[in-house]
């Protein structure tokens, strides 16, 4: 019986060595462990972003498991016969369960058979969106451009920078934050970035929703945009997260997104394709600013704002005064405290991986290193903020927005999302 990571990487090998076929049937017929992880990654479309390895299932006896333990959104259940159920509708990707889980049962959903079969079919253009904590994964020496190089060279028409999208919802959020608060008892609840952080607002802290501002994520922006521009294009984002994959399957936003990858994938298919990052010529673009960069850590979206707000309003009376949450638990005290009235900020940030999407689950790099990596990348930035960023200008005037005051009293732009 094979791991469920080793026969992915099978798969992805024999995809670049043009035996793929011939590979899936090897392994349908080695057993039916194997093919039952086989079928898992032929057929993702339908599965939560953690799934459980049926056939492992021999030390789950216990009436409540670690994982059922780990869970903090109540997405795992046992069946009549004691196997564990993964709510595909309450799963947000968090990864507790799998750090819970001693016996290597449950694993994330990998999208790659058929984002593989997209790329080969030739039918669609396809487009990488890269988060912001991408800088640093690949090595110190693996620019934006190599990067871009490397995912053209297999089969994708582009790469995007998801900071670019960022900046546009750090824009947003700053005057949604301009227009609400006016008092000093005033908050608000940043939504743009984390699901973990939206899912616990939305599922167990609900009274908080009326404090968040009406934002898809910049992940969900950047899949919106590249489809408007370029209609019939399919979407891929990569990153650290496996939130994310749960993300793109949310009803209301489905429509943005239609592959998530994380770093870890990321890497074994550069590998089974033969790209070498570090020796790839440059194809390098400068689109987006400091305050999109940093999005990638904890702090990052308070600062950006903030920058932002003191560029946009400098003579504010009332200045925006953040508090950050660093992981899971600090989100949910956040919140508890928030409700109790224990929060003097009026700008609260949860990330749901300590550090922010640096220290997220399939990060390649130590959180520290990521940071520092990230904070550098965000330095070398052109323009400090969004405002600056004539990227984000011309973008938005490509999409109809031809002054940011139509961008932002636009109650139904691809921007927006009604919590």
């Amino acid at each position: 019986m094979q791991a469920y990571d080793d026969i992915f990487q099978q798969l992805v090998k024999a995809a670049y060595q043009g035996n793929l076929n011939e590979t899936i049937e090897k392994i349908r017929q080695s057993g039916k462990a194997d093919e039952e992880k086989l079928e898992l990654l032929l057929h993702p479309e339908n599965l939560p972003p953690v799934v459980h390895l049926e056939q492992d299932n021999y030390s789950c006896s216990q009436s409540s498991s670690p994982c059922q333990v780990a869970c903090l959104f109540s997405a795992i259940k046992k069946d009549a016969n004691g196997h564990v159920i993964i709510s595909a509708e309450a799963c947000v990707g968090c990864e507790l369960c799998i750090e819970s889980c001693k016996n290597g049962h449950l694993v994330d959903r990998k999208d790659f058979i058929p984002l593989f079969e997209e790329l080969s079919s030739g039918k669609h253009p396809v487009y990488a969106m890269i988060a912001p904590a991408f800088i640093g994964q690949f090595s110190s020496d693996v620019t934006p451009g190599k990067l871009r190089t490397a995912f053209k060279k297999i089969g994708f028409d582009g790469m995007m920078e998801v900071a670019l999208f960022a900046d546009i919802l750090t824009l947003k959020e700053a005057f949604e934050f301009d227009r609400a608060i006016k008092e000093d008892q005033d908050f608000m609840l940043t939504s743009c970035c984390c699901p973990m952080w939206v899912a616990m607002i939305r599922r167990t802290y609900s009274t908080l929703i009326p404090h968040m501002p009406a934002s898809v994520s910049p992940m969900i922006a950047g899949g919106r945009v590249i489809k408007r521009l370029h209609p019939g294009a399919k979407t891929v984002f990569i990153g650290p997260c496996i939130a994310k994959k749960a993300e793109a399957k949310e009803v209301d936003i489905r429509d943005a997104v239609d592959f998530v990858l994380t770093f870890q994938e990321i890497t074994q298919i550069f590998d089974a394709a033969k790209i070498y990052l570090p020796a790839l010529e440059e194809d390098d673009r400068e689109h987006s600013s400091r305050g999109g960069r940093i999005y990638a850590r904890t702090g990052g979206i308070s600062t950006a704002v903030c920058d932002t707000l003191t560029r946009l309003r400098p003579n504010r009376t009332i200045p925006l005064r953040s508090e950050q949450a660093d992981g899971i638990v600090a989100c949910k005290k956040m919140l508890k405290d928030t409700i109790n009235g224990k929060i003097k900020a009026n700008f609260l940030e949860g990330m749901g991986c300590t550090g922010g999407c640096v220290g997220g689950p399939k990060s390649l790099i130590h959180v520290d290193q990521a940071t520092k990596y990230v904070d550098s990348y965000g330095n070398k930035a052109l323009y400090d903020t969004p405002a600056d960023n004539p990227s984000v200008l011309k973008l938005l005037d490509h999409l109809g927005y031809k002054t940011l005051e139509s961008f932002l009293n636009d109650p139904e732009s691809m921007f927006t999302r009604r919590f």
